[in-house]
């Protein structure tokens, strides 16, 4: 550890979800002051396995109303923001549009706004996605593709990823975006993901599920991968005058989705075979990422491989379930 977060004053958004939680009490063991702001209730999340959450601060309120998270930065006198939170599934986002906008859009202006209006911010992260760069031709993608979202989802990030750039470059706020891959890691709890699905289902003793054909190629980046990404990235922004940059993060390793269910199956000694629903719509159908930038100027690279990751948020799930 490098000492950098010891006393520091940092705000997240999002810290019940799986970024969130692990973020969150990684901050508070490096000696972090945290304030969460805290949306809804949720008793099963990660964030309260352990002891870390009894040292942070929690504000209730939403994303869309700026007047709270303003407050918060300026009671709690916040140096650094992760803008973590979001509606992420988009299954949801294509059933219900508008309540997306304004959680991903509204919610990031209205963030970026209230650390604009505070003179002691000196860094902001905001958690764009791969899905921001929308289907391109060329893969991998790189940071300096345009953002091409085209459905609900994706078309959220790409604004999200806009807006940010907006206040770097018109009023010079110390911001930077992360656009990982697929997110995986115990403690996800929306099990309609793949992953967490995927395990709960062979605990049960039932075949795993393919929405779609099992073809989708993408990028599965285990979290505390990702936490050592973010917080990389905030503690070497002004150093290296990084502000206004945008960086992915990937471990690089690209699958379809059949061959990680295989790797799920194998891993956990099932010979359950899967279920190729092939109901997928509104999905891109292959989406990667370089991570060249962050590994040459950043100095980072991933410490899990896809298969001790998985094996991690495998057991888990197991210990999750048996609780």
């Amino acid at each position: 550890m490098s000492g950098f977060w010891n006393g520091k004053n940092v705000f997240v958004t999002g810290c019940t979800g799986l970024l969130g939680s692990y973020l969150v009490k990684e901050l508070i063991d490096q000696g972090a002051n945290v304030t969460g702001l805290v949306r809804d209730q949720v008793p099963r999340s990660n964030l309260y396995q352990g002891s870390q959450f009894e040292k942070m601060n929690v504000v209730q309120g939403a994303l869309e109303d700026m007047q709270t998270i303003e407050r918060a930065l300026g009671e709690y006198e916040i140096d650094t923001v992760f803008h973590l939170a979001a509606q992420a599934i988009v299954g949801v986002a294509n059933r219900h549009p508008v309540s997306t906008f304004e959680a991903n859009i509204l919610g990031t202006w209205n963030v970026l706004e209230a650390c604009r209006r505070q003179p002691l911010i000196k860094r902001v992260i905001v958690a764009s996605s791969d899905k921001a760069y929308g289907d391109q031709e060329q893969l991998p993608y790189d940071e300096d593709m345009p953002l091409n979202g085209k459905h609900p989802y994706d078309v959220s990030k790409s604004c999200a990823d806009l807006i940010s750039h907006t206040y770097y470059n018109t009023y010079g706020l110390p911001v930077c975006i992360t656009r990982c891959g697929n997110l995986y890691g115990g403690g996800d709890l929306n099990f309609n993901r793949i992953i967490p699905q995927t395990i709960q289902l062979v605990l049960e003793g039932k075949a795993p599920e393919i929405r779609s054909d099992g073809t989708f190629i993408r990028d599965y980046f285990y979290i505390e991968d990702a936490v050592k990404a973010y917080l990389l990235l905030a503690e070497k922004m002004e150093e290296k005058g990084l502000a206004g940059e945008a960086f992915n993060f990937s471990n690089e390793i690209q699958l379809t989705v059949l061959e990680l269910v295989d790797k799920i199956l194998k891993a956990m000694g099932s010979e359950l075979k899967p279920r190729i629903l092939n109901q997928g719509t509104h999905e891109i159908k292959h989406q990667y990422l370089s991570a060249e930038k962050a590994r040459k100027l950043l100095d980072w690279k991933p410490d899990y491989s896809i298969d001790e990751g998985l094996e991690k948020t495998i057991e888990w799930y197991r210990e999750f379930f048996q609780k």
